[in-house]
């Protein structure tokens, strides 16, 4: 049997990479009286009002009784002074999803990376650490693609030839299939920035770098590549989970209002994971 050669890529989503037809990637296709009457984006703003480009009072707001009455009539501002006021309480309303821990700032990062970039693409190294220790801490037999990886090599190496026989190659994939691909939808990652920044994935590939097999005991590098759009869609806002919160009705109205339109972009991150076993399985 033929030994198989590395690196090897083992598995890829049928999402794909840099995909900027997806539904989320949208950017810039709505006009203000579809954001209003389909997705009730009337209000979007204690600070400013896009809409009339003009600054809110503290009388401007909906739980104050002269609202109705005031609205429209503060002071005018530029697109550019509202864009950079609307930015700022992004940023701050932020906060409420990434309180503590050490990828708590990645999402005001994202925030200001979706402001001045034009929709190119995003890494950061806590990205990576996050990625990394979210794999390393999945102990789930059943779930865990490093656990189940690391049994499917054990029962697919050919011990005697000290080889990895090509013709086993889809088993690997099959042990990826049958557990669950790293997300960021754990409790805690609904605080520590995980969560509003990555939460799912889009697309995910994964490469068995090297092999090394010697004295009935095995030593393997399998390299993580995963990517996110940091994005809303249409099913997103609709829901109510989603549009009770300004924050999320910012960015809807940032990404797709026809005069602003600023780019939703691809979120990167990799991790290299080492994985290793014995003929015994100890």
């Amino acid at each position: 049997m033929a030994a198989l050669q590395f690196p090897c890529t083992i598995f890829k989503t049928q999402n794909w990479m840099d995909d900027y037809g997806a539904k989320d990637m949208r950017c810039g296709d709505l006009t203000e009286a579809q954001l209003k009457s389909h997705y009730r984006l009337d209000y979007i703003s204690d600070r400013v009002d896009p809409w009339t480009l003009t600054r809110r009072s503290s009388m401007d707001r909906p739980q104050s009784m002269f609202c109705c009455n005031l609205r429209g009539q503060g002071e005018k501002i530029t697109r550019q002074q509202c864009a950079a006021m609307l930015f700022d309480e992004f940023r701050s309303l932020s906060r409420q999803f990434s309180l503590h821990g050490p990828y708590r700032c990645l999402i005001k990062k994202m925030i200001t990376h979706m402001q001045n970039k034009n929709g190119a693409s995003f890494s950061d190294m806590s990205l990576n650490m996050a990625l990394k220790e979210q794999l390393l801490r999945d102990t789930s037999q059943k779930s865990s693609t490093r656990i189940l990886l690391t049994k499917a090599l054990i029962k697919s190496i050919d011990w005697e030839k000290e080889h990895f026989p090509i013709e086993h190659q889809g088993r690997l994939r099959d042990a990826v299939l049958s557990g669950k691909l790293p997300k960021f939808d754990r409790f805690q990652d609904n605080y520590n920035g995980m969560g509003i920044t990555v939460h799912d994935t889009w697309a995910t590939h994964m490469t068995l770098k090297s092999l090394h097999i010697e004295n009935d005991r095995y030593r393997a590098v399998v390299h993580y590549k995963i990517q996110d759009h940091f994005g809303l869609d249409s099913d997103d806002i609709l829901k109510t989970k989603f549009s009770q919160f300004h924050f999320f009705r910012i960015w809807f109205m940032f990404q797709r209002y026809n005069q602003f339109g600023f780019k939703p972009f691809m979120t990167n991150m990799e991790a290299n994971i080492e994985i290793n076993g014995s003929r015994d399985g100890i």
